[in-house]
């Protein structure tokens, strides 16, 4: 599969726009598509980002190659060269090119749509695009350039900074605040209660929940995610933390600036993760913990208590045969026993 250049470009100006330099092939020559190493053609431009790929690249038939100085070895002779510091990261800005250009074909044009409902006192900016089947509710405040798709509710006193997208069928509670250039994707909600709920005579009493959702700049937040308001305290997402689809977070939680979460991670109410910290897929955090800066969890890691040191924690077993998995839980379930077992040994070692 091949991804359209928004325009064909040439080398040239691909390092101008892009940085890097030419190290082989000719300047003028154009490329019209960002493909993979193995489905690239003469017309694509493609890239290597690390070692585990150089096999696909010593066989590509890409018509450039961006590629870091340390992998150039392994591009054909017949493919051009641009050399560039992070392969990764200029792939990601070249294709951030082309999706800024198809969200610009996608996006619902300026202006409120017909069957659309905005409250007369909700604050409009400039160049807002309001699509079909929008609510915006009484003293929402949406800001300049903001671009709501197809079924989005924004509550009432909500309120979304400038140049953010909603997708589609995204709802945002009541009071609850987006910060600028915030993407949020598909049927996410943002400012459901929390679950809070008090025990009275073998009865649940639900607890009102207070808060809000405060999202700071530059944050993306996946599909099908659910982001829980404060009981009395906000629930806040700050600058540029990026949640994949599938996430719960509780009310009251806290995630620090530029974490990463993968899919299907559940924060429960009032943990505190810092900044710069990378969760992955299937995590689960208890409540009322602390995680510091710079922690990587890894996927299907359970936190049971607070971590205090920057570092990469796992925990769960890997996968193994079946028998093999079935003997180590049995062990597993053993070791209380085992360990009563060997403390005895110990105190009649000691008292020898």
């Amino acid at each position: 599969m091949s991804a359209e250049l928004p325009e064909s470009i040439t080398l040239e100006a691909l390092v101008q726009r892009f940085g890097g330099r030419i190290a082989r092939g000719d300047p003028q020559r154009v490329v019209r598509r960002l493909a993979s190493l193995t489905t690239a053609g003469a017309d694509d431009l493609s890239f290597l980002t690390s070692a585990p790929f150089k096999a696909q690249a010593e066989s590509t038939r890409a018509g450039a190659v961006l590629v870091g100085e340390a992998l150039a070895d392994a591009i054909p002779a017949d493919c051009a060269l641009v050399i560039v510091d992070d392969p990764y990261a200029c792939y990601a800005h070249v294709a951030g090119w082309i999706a800024g250009w198809r969200e610009a074909l996608e996006s619902p044009p300026v202006g409120v749509h017909p069957s659309a409902v905005v409250a007369p006192d909700a604050s409009l900016g400039e160049g807002v695009a309001i699509g079909p089947g929008c609510v915006v509710e009484a003293e929402a405040v949406i800001g300049d350039g903001v671009r709501l798709g197809p079924g989005c509710f924004v509550g009432r006193g909500a309120r979304i900074g400038a140049r953010s997208r909603l997708v589609a069928q995204v709802s945002l509670y009541a009071g609850c605040v987006l910060g600028e250039d915030v993407l949020v994707h598909a049927s996410t909600v943002i400012g459901s209660d929390g679950f809070g709920f008090a025990p009275e005579a073998g009865q649940w009493v639900k607890i009102p929940q207070l808060g809000r959702v405060v999202v700071g700049n530059q944050v993306e937040i996946g599909a099908n995610c659910a982001i829980d308001r404060g009981a009395l305290d906000d629930t806040v997402i700050g600058d540029g933390c990026k949640l994949d689809n599938l996430i719960q977070i509780g009310h009251n939680v806290r995630i620090g600036e530029h974490s990463v979460l993968a899919g299907c991670t559940g924060v429960s109410g009032s943990a505190v993760i810092g900044r710069r910290c990378r969760l992955g897929g299937g995590v689960g955090i208890v409540g009322h913990l602390q995680i510091c800066d710079d922690v990587t969890i890894t996927g299907m890691t359970m936190v049971t208590r607070s971590i205090t040191t920057p570092g990469t924690y796992s925990s769960s077993f890997p996968m193994m045969e079946h028998a093999a998995w079935e003997r180590a839980a049995a062990t597993v379930r053993q070791l209380p026993d085992l360990r009563q077992r060997l403390r005895k040994l110990e105190k009649l070692s000691g008292n020898r």
